[in-house]
């Protein structure tokens, strides 16, 4: 059971972060953000 809703909720940030950017360019730009985000948190 846990499994299940461990794979729905993957899927679910999968389909998200998928339509929050359209292009390379742009998952570039999201992971690069999330990057500085921790280093200035460190």
């Amino acid at each position: 059971m846990a499994r299940k809703i461990v794979i729905a909720v993957t899927v679910g940030l999968l389909t998200l972060s998928v339509a929050a950017c359209n292009t390379v360019r742009g998952v570039g730009d999201d992971l690069k953000s999330a990057a500085d985000a921790v280093d200035d948190e460190t």
